[in-house]
């Protein structure tokens, strides 16, 4: 279907696979087709109607604009329905279970939005005195107080605004203490197979060189490997637990005892912190330092509903040296905001700031109103649930699809699959277009890359089990079909807005500017 400016131009109807016709407009029922919006709209007219500016007392001198600015223009309802109908084609938490391993998409409460839109913290501004901010100040630092006794740890750096950047931050802490001992050769940071692939970015980002370290049959840690390589050289390891492959490290704390005694600090990943809050500590683990998902272990949005968030937990070896700006509970009850480093202060060390602010306000109001609700009891069966849910997908289905681990003991908050098994030209990517068909959105796929064409699930804690047996079943029914080399899984998604994509050349060639096909204009004259 498309569409030019004199109106619809409509294609002749086609008899589909199952023998239905095709629609004149495009839609299939109430799922509306909806073109780009420079396709619907006209750069010759406007919603809106201005009166003539002057320009001659323009200040923008020679940046004023030299041609016309090329949007199209709506009216208002014309403007509503475009971005709600592109609204309706997206898959979201409130629609049904997200299965995405290794990136928790738990329900966000209404709760939580309620109190993160209340007027003084919605409307606070990080200019704002100090004192005109004790309630955010203190929102803050009441969230740090919780994340510091869920993890065992000595302090936190509640700047960082999303994981990785958490990871970063607890990086540099290690590279200002080695730098402080006079240990800065110390360059070489370990990361395990299983790791999250943003730990060896990150170190490399820091400026440390990255070494491999091996995963076991079972998809845990070699322990004799890492221990093997420790020496003068090696600043950090970065461990991932749980891991991508969905299992514990059971041997961390022996790991963290070899790589103190070798001199160097231990980072883990927590971006998998929702598998074990409540039920373990990781400093009690040996961590020095670990971000924490505030989107993903404390509910608040993911992406556009965001941004992100992620604290960095920090060990008393480390505490030092962490980043500006932090709060601090004076004796007389009043929250001091500190943000300089002055003479004869107590933290000569940091190794300065992440950010221009103090992080993400909506995010912190919405993970302590989660944290609050819960309660410490209710945290630790939110971790409870998490690895229950897992296990019953992962048993449901290792009849099924090969679970490459099901034999090292139960999972902790996520299952994870291959492709093992499949016939000839079937892979990964075809189970996961066809769940699109029957109304999810796809786990995660390839990866870990420890696993061949991997299929990564995680259910989280919120879903019931009526929601789990209907995705299991969809699942299975796919998987069978794939088995049993079912062509029609080799052009799916058939039910979606869009059909199969070359994502290859999506990726190489992507078409990122919209460009009036010649001779439209002239056709609409």
């Amino acid at each position: 279907m498309t569409i030019n400016q004199s109106g619809w131009k409509p294609t002749s109807p086609q008899a589909n696979e199952g023998g239905a016709r095709a629609t004149f407009t495009g839609n299939k029922a109430l799922m509306l087709e909806e073109a780009l919006i420079f396709e619907i709209g006209d750069d010759q007219t406007t919603g809106v109607d201005f009166p003539a500016g002057d320009v001659a007392g323009s200040r923008l001198g020679n940046l004023t604009r030299k041609a016309p600015i090329g949007l199209p223009g709506l009216s208002e309802p014309e403007t509503v329905r475009h971005y709600t109908r592109l609204s309706r084609q997206n898959y979201a938490i409130d629609l049904g279970l997200f299965p995405l391993g290794s990136c928790t998409m738990k329900h966000n409460p209404r709760l939580n939005e309620k109190m993160a839109r209340l007027p003084g913290f919605a409307d606070v501004h990080p200019l704002q005195p100090v004192d005109t901010v004790q309630g955010a100040l203190g929102v803050i630092n009441e969230l740090a107080v919780w994340l510091i006794e869920l993890t065992g740890m000595h302090g936190v750096a509640m700047s960082p605004k999303a994981g990785a950047h958490g990871e970063l931050c607890g990086m540099l802490c290690i590279k200002a203490a080695l730098e402080k001992r006079g240990e800065g050769h110390r360059k070489v940071v370990l990361v395990p197979e299983s790791a999250h692939g943003t730990n060896p970015a990150t170190a490399a980002f820091a400026g440390f060189t990255v070494e491999d370290i091996p995963a076991t049959a079972e998809g845990r840690v070699d322990t004799e490997a890492l221990k093997a390589r420790l020496g003068p050289d090696v600043a950090a390891v970065m461990i991932t637990n749980p891991n991508t492959c969905g299992l514990f490290e059971r041997d961390l704390k022996a790991i963290s005892d070899a790589v103190h005694a070798a001199g160097a600090y231990v980072y883990c990943d927590g971006a998998n912190f929702n598998a074990i809050v409540g039920r373990v500590r990781p400093g009690d683990l040996g961590v020095d330092a670990m971000h924490i998902n505030l989107h993903k272990t404390f509910s608040t949005p993911h992406g556009g509903g965001g941004p992100g968030s992620g604290p960095t937990v920090l060990s008393e070896a480390l505490a030092p040296f962490g980043p500006l700006p932090f709060t601090a509970r004076m004796k007389d009850g009043h929250i001091a905001l500190i943000e300089e480093e002055t003479a004869g202060d107590d933290h000569p060390d940091t190794f300065g700031r992440m950010t221009a602010f103090h992080g993400q306000m909506g995010m912190f109001t919405r993970a302590l109103t989660y944290i609050l609700s819960h309660g410490a009891d209710g945290l630790r069966q939110v971790a409870e649930d998490a690895v229950l849910n897992a296990n019953y997908v992962l048993r449901s289905l290792e009849d099924t699809l090969d679970a490459p681990f099901a034999f090292s003991g139960p999972c902790m908050h996520e299952a994870i699959f291959s492709d093992e098994g499949f016939p000839e030209g079937f892979s990964t990517i075809d189970v996961a277009k066809a769940l699109i068909d029957e109304g999810f959105h796809p786990m995660t796929m390839y990866f870990p890359l420890v696993v061949h064409g991997a299929m990564l699930v995680e259910p989280t804690e919120t879903e019931s089990k009526a929601a789990l047996d209907q995705f299991i079943g969809a699942l299975r029914s796919v998987a069978g079909r794939a088995m049993a080399g079912d062509q029609s899984l080799k052009t799916a998604p058939h039910f979606a807005p869009r059909s199969r994509l070359d994502e290859t050349l999506a990726a190489r060639r992507p078409k990122l500017v919209w460009k009036e096909p010649a001779g439209t204009r002239e056709a609409a004259e």
